[in-house]
């Protein structure tokens, strides 16, 4: 009875040559397209930048045709606590990975650590709110004269930044979908899998924005 239960699990676990799940290869695989599609985004606004000939600039003061002058658009404090908090969802992530795999185990029943339901939950606030963050920042932009139609920073930047938060908005509702799951049934370690391919792609979220924290905010 035991074999048979090990065979039937093992035609239902499609395995590569890697010895990886064909889920998680596909994952890697469609990471791999998105950091060709972000290299090129990024690589297009370094193209551009400071070829703008008029302003809102992102590090210069710059002068209105009213002779109105304005100091840099790009706001450093706002998005460094934007940052963190995307930082702080890639922690809560490990967390709720960590307790769905865990999930049974002595020690963790009962416990904050072992509560898969709060880091997925907790992982999507924050996801959310670095968001928000970035709605209010493009709300700012447009109120200061920078729309994607200004300049070419505007353009660019705006192009690039926009689908980050595209991407960061399917994974919030990546996680919610989780989140669901587990409130419905409860995800176990058998679940993980799915779990990991999701904390896979966030992660990659995160590490992107980095790259675009770095690049665009912090280099002048």
């Amino acid at each position: 009875m035991a074999s048979a239960v090990a065979h039937e699990s093992h035609e239902h676990t499609h395995y590569t040559t890697t010895g990886l799940d064909n889920r998680k290869v596909a994952i890697w695989a469609f990471i791999g397209s998105e950091c060709m599609l972000f290299a090129s985004l990024i690589s297009t606004y370094l193209i551009y930048k400071g070829k703008s000939i008029v302003g809102p600039f992102p590090h210069e003061a710059w002068t209105s045709p009213s002779g109105q002058i304005f100091k840099p658009i790009l706001n450093i404090p706002v998005t460094s606590q934007s940052t963190f908090v995307l930082l702080m969802s890639s922690l809560a992530m490990v967390m709720a990975l960590d307790a769905v795999e865990s999930r049974g185990k002595p020690g963790y029943v009962g416990t904050i650590k072992g509560n898969s339901k709060f880091w997925l939950a907790a992982t999507a606030v924050l996801g959310a709110t670095f968001l928000g963050y970035q709605a209010f920042e493009f709300t700012s932009f447009v109120h200061e004269g920078l729309t994607i139609k200004t300049n070419l920073f505007g353009s660019s930047f705006f192009t690039l930044t926009g689908f980050h938060g595209a991407h960061v908005t399917a994974g919030v509702l990546w996680l919610l979908t989780l989140l669901s799951i587990d409130i419905k049934r409860g995800l176990t370690p058998k679940d993980a899998l799915l779990v990991d391919i999701c904390a896979l792609y966030w992660h990659f979220v995160d590490v992107v924005w980095i790259a675009i924290f770095t690049l665009v905010y912090l280099i002048a």
